[in-house]
């Protein structure tokens, strides 16, 4: 089997655009992978159309080799931009092999140890602006089956917060407490906003309503500076989202800068690499809970991960999304009473396109300012969630 092109394919997704890499083969087989990176989507279609320049001519099932070669050849290593459409393209080359043998790509990781995974849900508090906006909306969640819950509290702070700003965030935090109770997880989301000092501080004032985590507490670059906060901080923390490879994560976990780690299979370098990061993160008894508000195929390899890997712990997923998302694929995720995802069991990732449905929503710019716009757009939207919810656990 020889690759004889790679293409990809944009659709619009309202906070981003999706953008779908496609490997065809001489054989008819085609694999799909995602190379989705909020603001940058051009960029990476670029080094995808590059990258395809290099393949061609390749056999897709020898995924350690081709990937080795890629990444030792390219002059730039690492980085959102190269990263992503190699990630993209490894995850394509997994779908391809799994479809070639007719079995789901957690087969070729060494079979499945589970057969649902814990989620918890962002994107829930679309429209919320008060404390009681919020608590509506987690409890409007909770009563559609998630047991977890995730947002950024912190608007768009700069390194420091005040005692006021502090107040009302913590009253936000009440409120989403209050309206679900003890038994629901909480994660708070830092998207990287904080020096160490304020970091600390807020992690000591948020410890009160018990959260799973502290999420990305200070920027992704300054790994000192992480080490000090997980030091003083009374809350789990989390982070590894906008780190790329093994080379970003073990200089962490050898440091013990974080309790979970989060690798995006977008980004980090793709299926192979975040099972190998998981066996760092387990030699270290840190738990695993990757990065992933994003599309289907991103969730798709996710969820074949979370078959396989011991300490996979939770998977995050959007709770409801564009509308059109049910349309431009086939994926139909379940939601367990008890707050679980069903892992598929198709063969490769088992995700199908529907190109028709994906000509409506042509690319769409959507400019990604973390801190002149709020991280998500949260005016309301015409949302639905993709979930099909069991009855039973």
């Amino acid at each position: 089997m020889k690759i004889v092109s790679v293409d990809t394919v944009v659709v619009d997704f309202y906070r981003t655009n999706l953008v779908i890499v496609r490997v065809h083969t001489d054989e008819g087989i085609v694999g799909l992978g995602e190379a989705t990176l909020e603001g940058k989507e051009r960029a990476v279609q670029g080094a995808v159309a590059e990258l395809a320049e290099a393949v061609v001519g390749l056999d897709p099932t020898s995924i350690s080799k081709t990937l080795y070669e890629l990444a030792r050849n390219w002059y730039w290593r690492g980085g959102p931009v190269v990263m992503t459409a190699l990630s993209s393209f490894e995850m394509a080359l997994w779908d391809i092999s799994a479809r070639d043998l007719g079995v789901p790509v957690s087969r070729l990781l060494g079979g499945a140890t589970r057969d649902r995974v814990r989620a918890y849900a962002n994107g829930w508090f679309s429209g919320a602006v008060t404390p009681e906006d919020y608590a509506a909306a987690a409890r409007r969640t909770v009563e559609s089956g998630f047991r977890g819950l995730k947002w950024d509290p912190f608007e768009n702070y700069d390194l420091t917060i005040t005692t006021g700003q502090l107040d009302r965030v913590l009253a936000q935090l009440d409120a989403v407490r209050g309206a679900v109770g003890r038994d629901i997880e909480l994660f708070v989301e830092g998207h990287g906003r904080f020096d160490v000092r304020h970091a600390v501080m807020v992690a000591k004032e948020i410890a009160q309503f018990d959260p799973v985590w502290f999420e990305e507490p200070c920027p992704p670059d300054n790994l000192d500076a992480l080490v000090d906060i997980r030091r003083s901080s009374p809350v789990p923390i989390a982070a590894g989202e906008r780190w790329y490879g093994r080379q970003g994560f073990a200089p962490a976990l050898a440091r013990q800068a974080v309790d979970f780690v989060q690798p995006d299979v977008t980004h980090a370098g793709g299926i192979a690499e975040l099972a190998f990061i998981s066996t760092l993160a387990a030699t270290s008894y840190v738990g695993f809970a990757p990065h992933n508000p994003s599309g289907p195929l991103s969730t798709a390899a996710t969820l074949q991960l979370g078959a396989t890997l011991p300490n996979f712990r939770y998977l995050e997923i959007m709770a409801t999304d564009v509308p059109w998302r049910p349309d431009i694929t086939n994926e139909r995720l379940v939601l367990t009473a008890d707050g679980d995802v069903l892992i598929p069991t198709g063969v490769g990732l088992g995700i199908e396109l529907n190109l028709a449905a994906i000509e409506e929503h042509p690319f769409t710019p959507h400019p990604l300012r973390m801190f002149e716009d709020a991280v998500y757009d949260i005016r309301p939207r015409d949302e639905r969630s993709f979930f099909n919810l069991e009855s039973g656990s």
